[in-house]
C-alpha cells in the first residue's frame, strides 16, 4: 500500500519516536505456528494453492461500521479494511504518511492545508473519489446536530475539532474548498499542530457521498445514551479500501470480499476476511489452537507462554497504550480531591501489572507513554501507602470509608485491558483495604458500556483506557482531558485553556514545556489515575508468513502474507 518510492511529505517528527519503533520491525517477523487449519469457510486466494479466506477473532463486535461514529478499536479494525483517510501511517510506525492524499502543503500560519490527491480511485458503490468527496466529507462532520454530537456518536471529532456549525466559535475547522479534482484546500479557524496526524483516524475516512445519501447515514436515532444505527451503519459501509464489505451478522461474525478495483497496491493474498465474534479470550486460544482461526489480537497475559511453547507465534506490539481507573467527580465522594488522592494511594500498580497484564507492561505515572512528546519524568506521583490512603479519606470525612459504584466490561477484550474482570476484581480488593467498598455494576461492553461511560452520568469509578491513535499528546491528554465530559463530570478551565493552547504551538521545542507543565497539572488534580501502559500481542497459526503489525493497529489485510 505504501510504495518505497512515494515521496512522503509532512511526516511528523517526534522527540522519543526512535524509542517507539526501535522494535516494531521484529514485531513483523515471519511467523510461525503448529495448528492445522480445519475451517470449513473460504475458497482459494489469488495467489497459487492459498486458501485466501482469513478468519480472525474479534473480541466484540464493532459498535459501528460507520467509522465517524466510532471510537472503539473492533469498529476501526473493520474500518482500515473497507474505507482510507487522506493521511494514513508509515508502516510499523504511528507517523502519519500519504494515502488518498499524495502530499500535502501547509501555510505558514498553520490556517490551511492543501492536499494533492490520488486519481482515479473509486469508491466501492463506483462513484469517484475527488476533491467534491473530500469536501462532503469534512462538510457532514462539521454539521453534524443533535445526538450526532455526543460522545457515544461523533466522539473524535468533537474531541479534536473541538466545535460543530453551531458552535463555529470553538469549532477548529472552517471549510474546505475544492479548486479542481484532484486537490482539496482545507482551512481552519484556528491551528492545530495535530491536524494531518489526526487525518489518519479512521473517523476521518473517506466515504462515499452517494452512499451516505441513499442509505440515510445522517438520519440518526434514539438517544445520546443508546444511539440506534442508521441503515449506512449497519449494511452499507462503502470506501476506498481493499476490501468491501458483505454481511454483518451481529453477535456471530462480519463477512468482507477483495475489492477487485482497488487502486493501491499489489495482488493480495487474502481475499475474503471473517471477522469471527469470540468474545472470551480462552475461547479465542482454543479456536486458534483448533486451528479454525488463522489469528487473534489481545492474547490473554496468561496464554502468551503457553502459546509460545505449543509453537505458536505470540507479536507484541509496543506499549503505545493507557489503563485508567476513570473518576466521576458528579459523584459526591470523588468531587473531593483528597479522596481521589487516597485512591491513588491506594493501588498497588506493581501488583496489577504482574498479576493481570501481559508481559512488557510498563507502570503508568501519566496518561501518555513515554515515547510521546511531553513526557514528564518528574511528574508527581502517588506511591502505594495504604496508610496514607486511610489517613486522606479521614480528613475528607470518612475515616469509615464508604461505598461507590464501580462500572466494568464484560464480553471484551481490549489493548490496554485483555481481561477486564480480573482488573476490577484485583481493584476491588485493594480500595477494599482501606476501606472503599465498591458496589460491581458490569455491563457488556457492546452495546452498553461506552455509552453508559462516556454519554452520561450514572457511573462511578469505571474502567477504561486509550491505545494512542497517532504520535500526538494531544491524541491522548487532550482527548480525555480537553473539555468537559460526562465520562469524568468535572470543569476545569484552566487545564482546558492549557491543552488549547498546546495544540496550537507547531514547533516541538516550544510545545514540549507546555505539555510537561500539563502533565503536572493533571496529576495535581488527579481527574483519574493512571495505571499502566500494557503491551497487548496478538497470535497465529502455521500458515501465516508474515502480519504488518502496528503500534496503533494501523493493520490492514492485504498486506498479509500467507505460506502455500
Amino acid at each position: 500500500m505504501f510504495p518505497a518510492d512515494r515521496v512522503r511529505k509532512g511526516r511528523s517528527a517526534k522527540k522519543r519516536a526512535s524509542a517507539l519503533t526501535a522494535g516494531l520491525a521484529l514485531s513483523a517477523l515471519v511467523l510461525s505456528g503448529c495448528a492445522q487449519s480445519n475451517r470449513e469457510e473460504g475458497d482459494a486466494g489469488n495467489s497459487g494453492d492459498v486458501d485466501g479466506t482469513f478468519v480472525f477473532a474479534a473480541s466484540s463486535d464493532p459498535k459501528s461500521l460507520d467509522p465517524a461514529f466510532a471510537s472503539d478499536g473492533e469498529s476501526f479494525r473493520v474500518s482500515r479494511q473497507i474505507f482510507e483517510g487522506l493521511v494514513g501511517v508509515e508502516p510499523g510506525t504511528a507517523d502519519p504518511a500519504p494515502l488518498l492524499a499524495k502530499s500535502w502543503e501547509n501555510s505558514e500560519d498553520g490556517m490551511t492545508y492543501t492536499f494533492d490527491l490520488e486519481e482515479g480511485v473509486t469508491f466501492h458503490d463506483g462513484t469517484d473519489f475527488n476533491a467534491e468527496a473530500v469536501c462532503a466529507n469534512f462538510e457532514r462532520w462539521y454539521n453534524f446536530s443533535g445526538i450526532q454530537q455526543a460522545e457515544s456518536q461523533a466522539y473524535y471529532y468533537g474531541m479534536l475539532f473541538k466545535g460543530f456549525s453551531d458552535s463555529p466559535e470553538t469549532a477548529t475547522y472552517k471549510s474546505c474548498e475544492a479548486p479542481s479534482d484532484t486537490e482539496a484546500v482545507i482551512t481552519l479557524n484556528k491551528p492545530f499542530a495535530g491536524f494531518v496526524a489526526a487525518l489518519s483516524l479512521p473517523a476521518f475516512s473517506m466515504q462515499s457521498p452517494a452512499a451516505m445519501e441513499e442509505f440515510g447515514a445522517n438520519e440518526s436515532s434514539g438517544t445520546a445514551e443508546a444511539p440506534e444505527l442508521t441503515e449506512y451503519a449497519k449494511n452499507h459501509p462503502t470506501g476506498t479500501g481493499p476490501y468491501k464489505f458483505d454481511k454483518w451478522d451481529v453477535g456471530s461474525q462480519l463477512t468482507l470480499s477483495l475489492n477487485e478495483d482497488y487502486w493501491g497496491g499489489e495482488e493480495a493474498q487474502v481475499t475474503d476476511i471473517i471477522f469471527r465474534v469470540i468474545d472470551d479470550p480462552q475461547a479465542r486460544r482454543q479456536s486458534l489452537e483448533s486451528g479454525d482461526i488463522d489469528g487473534y489480537d489481545l492474547v490473554a497475559p496468561a496464554d502468551t507462554e503457553s502459546l509460545a511453547a505449543a509453537g505458536f507465534k505470540v507479536v507484541p506490539r509496543d506499549p503505545f497504550t493507557i489503563l485508567y481507573l476513570g473518576m466521576n467527580q458528579q459523584v459526591p465522594e470523588l468531587a473531593d480531591v483528597k479522596v481521589r488522592q487516597a485512591i491513588s494511594h491506594a493501588i498497588d500498580k506493581d501488583a496489577l501489572v504482574s498479576q493481570t497484564l501481559p508481559e512488557g507492561t510498563k507502570v503508568a505515572t501519566q496518561f501518555i507513554p513515554e515515547v510521546v512528546n511531553g513526557y514528564n519524568e518528574d511528574v508527581t506521583t502517588y506511591e502505594y501507602d495504604p496508610e496514607k490512603a486511610k489517613s486522606l479519606l479521614a480528613e475528607a470525612g470518612y475515616p469509615d470509608g464508604f461505598t461507590i459504584d464501580f462500572n466494568y466490561p464484560t464480553g471484551v477484550s481490549r489493548p490496554y485491558m485483555p481481561t477486564p474482570e480480573q482488573v476490577f476484581t484485583n481493584l476491588s480488593a485493594q480500595l477494599g483495604e482501606v476501606g472503599i467498598k465498591v458496589n460491581p455494576l458490569p455491563n457488556k461492553w457492546s452495546p452498553d458500556y461506552l455509552d453508559r461511560v462516556q454519554a452520561g452520568p450514572d457511573h462511578g469509578l469505571h474502567l477504561l483506557g486509550w491505545t494512542g491513535d497517532y504520535n500526538d499528546t494531544d491524541n491522548f491528554v487532550g482527548v480525555f482531558f480537553g473539555q468537559e465530559k460526562p465520562e469524568f463530570g468535572f470543569n476545569n478551565p484552566e487545564i482546558f485553556a492549557s491543552l488549547e493552547e498546546a495544540r496550537q504551538v507547531s514547533k516541538l521545542e516550544e510545545q514540549t514545556p507546555l505539555y510537561e507543565q500539563i502533565n503536572e497539572d493533571i496529576a495535581q488534580f488527579v481527574p483519574a489515575v493512571p495505571l499502566a501502559h500494557p503491551a497487548p500481542s496478538l497470535a497465529f497459526n502455521e500458515r501465516v508468513d508474515s502480519y504488518p503489525a502496528s503500534p496503533v493497529n494501523d493493520e490492514v489485510f492485504n498486506q498479509i502474507k500467507l505460506n502455500k
